[in-house]
């Protein structure tokens, strides 16, 4: 499967061959091994919220900071599986838990597991948001929780825009442009824990610049449907709230990044009427709007 800009190669190879079309920049590969847990000597532990309804925690062997090439890491998902990396290295090593299925294998790696392993390496700094694509250009939805971001990127596909991200947007910056790398080729419309959703034809596999950020903003369900650009302040502390993967010790650099894309980035508020009969109003407004864009 082809997953933020590589191709992901389980070995075991996993019963899915879906998703494998597309360019991408570089090889993951997960792979099961057997004996890691005594050759991974990582005492320092960062323990993350329940995720899923499972403790989720990051190992590694000296007080966390930024990494270093060489550097080991693991990450326990409870009862399911462990994973390990050396950082530089484009192998995670997995060892199987009790509960261990493909499936949890296939959810846990490319939801979870790879944004934070990308995170860590640097590669990519991540927004929950969800991304699509208007006339070829890659446009962001980022709402705060129940905020309509799912709801409205469903819309928009069903309209047949191609997927960009239904959840964690990968971004990097390449001169003065800031671009967009597709997560995984999959939607989840709805809330069901350890899922990775709809398998999605209509997929943007390759990378390409972000046009615009729309932070979408509840309103009545009688309220007209506007759009007008953030500046300053409020900008930067939607673009904060939208960083997605935020771990302490790279605070300062996250920190760098978001007020490098407040200064490339145009952000746009959306007053939303809270109406699902509406939402064929708000997809030609926002259409519309960015077709403004060159």
């Amino acid at each position: 499967m082809i997953a933020y800009n590589h191709l992901i190669k389980f070995v075991p190879p996993l019963n899915n061959t879906k998703g494998l079309q597309g360019t991408y920049a570089g090889v993951i590969t997960i792979r099961e091994s057997v004996g890691l847990e005594d050759k991974y000597k990582t005492p320092y532990k960062l323990r993350f919220f329940n995720n899923q309804g499972r403790e989720f925690a990051l190992y590694t062997d000296r007080a966390f900071a930024r990494t270093r090439v060489g550097q080991p890491w693991q990450v326990d998902v409870e009862g399911v599986v462990q994973f390990f990396w050396s950082s530089g290295n484009q192998t995670l090593d997995y060892v199987a838990q009790e509960n261990f299925t493909p499936e949890l294998l296939e959810y846990w790696c490319l939801q979870i597991v790879l944004p934070l392993f990308f995170t860590i390496e640097e590669t990519y700094t991540f927004l929950h948001a969800g991304a699509v694509e208007v006339d070829n250009k890659k446009i962001l939805f980022v709402a705060e929780s129940f905020g309509g971001k799912s709801t409205l990127t469903d819309y928009f596909l069903r309209q047949g825009h191609r997927l960009v991200s239904d959840d964690k947007v990968g971004t990097y910056q390449q001169n003065n442009q800031l671009y967009a790398i597709t997560s995984h080729p999959h939607h989840r419309p709805y809330r069901k824990m350890e899922d990775l959703g709809i398998y999605v034809e209509h997929f943007a596999a390759e990378p390409g610049p972000i046009q615009a950020i729309y932070a979408l903003e509840k309103g009545p369900a009688d309220v007209e449907i506007s759009i007008a650009e953030l500046q300053g302040i409020e900008k930067f502390s939607v673009l904060g709230y939208a960083s997605e993967m935020k771990l302490f010790f790279q605070q300062v650099q996250r920190f760098e990044y978001v007020a490098r894309m407040a200064k490339l980035l145009p952000v746009y508020k959306v007053t939303v009427p809270w109406d699902l009969e509406r939402l064929p109003e708000v997809h030609a407004v926002i259409c519309e709007h960015s077709r403004l864009f060159k």
